[in-house]
Parts: structure tokens; C-alpha cells; sequence
């Protein structure tokens, strides 16, 4: 092996180590927020509610996020398609882990009045906001920084953020549950944010030591080479995106609309769900919660190897048809109230759902062309945060209320697959024949197209 290779593997695993402590951090400060909108925020911050009311107003501070996060998309895709990828991903770092921390810190409503609230929502859109710049960067500098071939397993450990930090959030949270309930709604819950400071010293420590991004590199030197005539960077990515690809951005997005909603299906709607209609005792869902976060942290790797040899596209098709087949049984086991039994549902929908996810990253990076990659990606992903995934608690929640049981929530999920089915497919075709998406990893490329027209 030449020194030149093995340099170059070394800041692959790197990168990709890197993006994956840091999108982890991320993920955990956002999901505690998540858990704490279901157990505490109602509680707390909209005393003045009645109970069910206080739960959509908490679910709609959590939905603040999401909004926010196509700003942070554009920005930071903007920063990061122009100057690079590395410095985004430590301010965006930085400002996650400000605004979880000072949650941690913030008068409830029965200190400050309706300012409460109103702090709450504000910090709650910065939590959004470096959310969307971190994800399309960590995504970038794994991949980016990875042969192709690998490149689909490089984008799986960005994704294995997702469930590490919910791991991370369940432990802590699970930790602090048992206290009594005044000691809960006094202070404990404020534990897992303010050891978020903490995190992100961890992630900015091991960000500084990663190179920028080989694929962002190599363009900027073939530009300096060839001059202007070679412009590796656009001038105002998201203009020349929208102007170019915006197909791209919209079957993105549609894509991208399970890979989002579950978790927040999973973390929020089912355990506000589960402890207040169901009578589910909370240290049991919360129990219930971390399994299912091992399990998919367990079940994606696996899943990234199977799309290794038999395509990333035939993976992702199948394992969201399969999310189909199981959503009602799912939504049959969680309703007995059967703690065995809940898990056993929800369990159903992460294998299936998971199989889709731990590809998802690496199937959109290679869709965009690299001058407008960070832009594309970002904007793809964070507009179905913001008008798909971040609203799945509220909308589950409302419809349940005005359903008067469970069966408009499963129509609801079932739809949110058959568009997720949809997207993959005809974004798989559109990028098979891209000679600017061309090497996917194993025969993916190849399969994408046999997929998308067989289906």
C-alpha cells in the first residue's frame, strides 16, 4: 500500500468517524428535546392549558424546529458549497449545543409567565437551525472523503447518528426517570440538556482534527488550474440549484419524508401516546425506547452490507414496501398496552423502516452535482423536516383527537411510506442516468434503474 493511500484511508476514517460523533451529539440534543416535549414541556411551559391542549402547543415548539431548519440549510449549504464543509460543521456544533444548554437553564412558566414559552420557542429555532447546516455537511464529509465504492457505507455511519443519539437520550433520560415525579418536573429533566455542553466539547475536539472534504478539494484545485472557464463553486448555490435541478430538491424531499417522520412517530407521538391515553407506565416506554434505538443501531450496518451486494436502490424499495405490509399489526400490538407487546410492534417498523434509513444519506449525496451538492442535499432533506417529519406528532396528535382512535394515524403513516416509495423510485431512475451521480456503490446505480422501471 502507497503512503498516498493510506493517508487517504486514514482521513476517510477520519471523516467518517468524525461526522459520525458529531451528527450524534446533534441528534441527541434534538431528541431529548423530542422526549421532553412528550413528558414535561406541556407541563411546564403551558401551565395554563388543559392537558391536551398543553400537548399540541408543546408538539407545536418542537415543530419550530423543523421550520427552522431549511434556514439552516440554506445558509450553511451556502457557506459550505462556497468556502467548504469543515469550518460549517463546527459552528453548527457550537450552536446546537448552546441553545440545548441553555433549555437546560430556562425559567418554566410559573417563574417568568408567557417569556417562557416564548424563550423556549426561540431557542427551540436555533436547535432547528444548526440542525439543518450539520446534516447535509457530516453527510458530505463522509462521503466526500471516501472512495466510491464505500461510499454508501461512509453515509450509513452518518445515519448511525440518529440512533446513537438516541441511545444517548433514552439513557439519560431513563437515568433521571427515576426520580419522583416533583423531582422530575423540578429539575431532573434538565439533566440530559445541560450535559449537552459537555457533548460538544467531545464532537468539537475530534471536528479539529479533520481535513476538508477530498471531493470539495480536488475541485477548488482543477478550478485554480484551468481558471475562471473551470468554476468548481457556484456563485449562489441554491439560484443555480433551483435553476438546474430543482426535480431533484422536490423527489429529494418526498425521499426523505419516512426517513424523517419515524423517529419523531417512534420518540414523540407514541410515548405521549403510550403514557397518557394507553396508561403506559413512562420508565416502561422509555425502557421500550432505548431497545428499539440499539436494535436499529445494530440492524444498519447490516442493512448497508445486503445493499453492497444487491444494490442500494433494491434495499431501500424493498425495506419500505415491507414498512407497509407491517403498519397495521404495528399499530394493533402498541394499542393492547402490552408492554411485550408494544415493543414488539414498534420493533417491526424500525427493522423495516431502518433498512431505508441507513441508505438514505448516501443515496441523496450522489444526486446532486458537487458545485451545488451541500445546497441540494440540505435543502432536500430540510424542507421535509419542516413540512413533513418536524409536523408528524402534531398531525398524529390531532388526528387521533378528531378520529377518536387510532385508525386515522395508521392512514396517515401508510401514506407517508407509499410517498416515501414513490420519491426513491423515480429519484433512483432520474439518477441512474446522471453521468455526474455514475459509480454508486456495488451495483446500485445499475439497480436503481432495473428497480425504478420493473416497479
Amino acid at each position: 500500500m502507497s503512503p498516498s493511500v493510506s493517508t487517504a484511508g486514514r482521513q476517510a476514517r477520519r471523516a467518517t468517524v468524525a461526522s459520525f460523533i458529531g451528527t450524534a451529539v446533534e441528534w441527541y440534543d434534538f431528541y431529548i428535546y423530542g422526549t421532553a416535549t412528550a413528558l414535561v414541556f406541556g407541563k411546564l411551559f403551558f401551565a395554563g392549558a388543559d392537558p391536551a391542549t398543553g400537548t399540541l402547543a408543546a408538539f407545536a415548539t418542537f415543530w419550530v424546529g423543523f421550520l427552522a431548519r431549511p434556514i439552516g440549510g440554506l445558509v450553511f449549504g451556502h457557506i459550505g458549497d462556497r468556502v467548504g464543509r469543515k469550518n460549517v460543521l463546527v459552528t453548527t456544533l457550537v450552536l446546537m449545543g448552546s441553545a440545548t444548554t441553555l433549555i437546560g437553564v430556562l425559567p418554566t412558566y410559573a417563574d417568568i409567565g408567557v417569556a417562557a414559552p416564548v424563550l423556549l420557542v426561540l431557542l427551540r429555532a436555533v436547535q432547528g437551525i444548526a440542525v439543518g447546516g450539520e446534516w447535509g455537511g457530516a453527510v458530505l464529509m463522509a462521503t466526500e472523503n471516501t472512495e466510491r465504492g464505500r461510499r454508501g457505507i461512509a453515509g450509513m455511519w452518518v445515519q448511525q447518528g440518529s440512533p446513537a443519539g438516541a441511545v444517548l437520550a433514552s439513557l439519560v433520560f431513563i437515568a433521571v426517570g427515576h426520580l419522583s415525579d416533583e423531582a422530575f418536573l423540578s429539575w431532573g429533566w434538565r439533566v440530559p440538556f445541560l450535559l449537552s455542553a459537555v457533548l460538544v466539547v467531545i464532537g468539537l475536539v475530534i471536528r479539529l482534527k479533520v481535513s476538508e472534504s477530498t471531493d470539495f478539494e480536488t475541485a477548488r484545485a482543477r478550478e485554480k488550474k484551468a481558471g475562471p472557464a473551470a468554476r468548481a463553486t457556484a456563485k449562489v448555490p441554491v439560484v443555480e440549484l433551483l435553476r438546474t435541478s430543482w426535480p431533484l430538491v422536490l423527489l429529494g424531499v418526498g425521499a426523505s419524508a419516512m426517513g424523517i417522520s419515524s423517529a419523531y412517530f417512534t420518540n414523540t407521538f407514541v410515548l405521549s401516546w403510550a403514557t397518557s391515553d394507553l396508561g403506559v407506565d413512562r420508565q416502561t416506554m422509555l425502557d421500550i425506547l432505548l431497545v428499539l434505538a440499539v436494535l436499529q443501531f445494530l440492524w444498519q450496518p447490516l442493512a448497508a452490507l445486503l445493499a453492497r451486494r444487491v444494490g442500494t436502490v433494491r434495499v431501500m424499495a424493498g425495506a419500505l414496501i415491507a414498512n407497509i405490509v407491517v403498519a397495521v399489526p404495528m399499530f394493533l400490538l402498541i394499542a393492547t398496552r402490552d408492554s411485550t407487546l408494544i415493543g414488539l410492534g414498534l420493533a417491526l417498523g424500525v427493522i423495516t423502516g431502518a433498512s431505508y434509513y441507513a441508505m438514505l444519506a448516501g443515496f441523496l449525496a450522489q444526486a446532486f452535482p458537487v458545485r451545488v451538492r451541500y445546497t441540494g442535499i440540505s435543502l432536500a432533506y430540510q424542507l421535509c423536516s419542516t413540512v413533513i417529519g418536524g409536523s408528524t406528532p402534531l398531525v398524529a396528535q390531532w388526528l387521533l383527537g378528531v378520529g377518536g382512535g387510532h385508525w386515522p394515524v395508521v392512514g396517515y403513516y401508510i401514506t407517508l411510506l407509499l410517498l416515501t416509495t414513490v420519491c426513491v423510485l423515480a429519484l433512483a431512475r432520474r439518477r441512474a442516468g446522471s453521468s455526474d451521480a455514475g459509480g454508486a456503490e456495488g451495483s446500485a446505480g445499475r439497480a436503481a434503474e432495473g428497480v425504478a422501471t420493473a416497479v
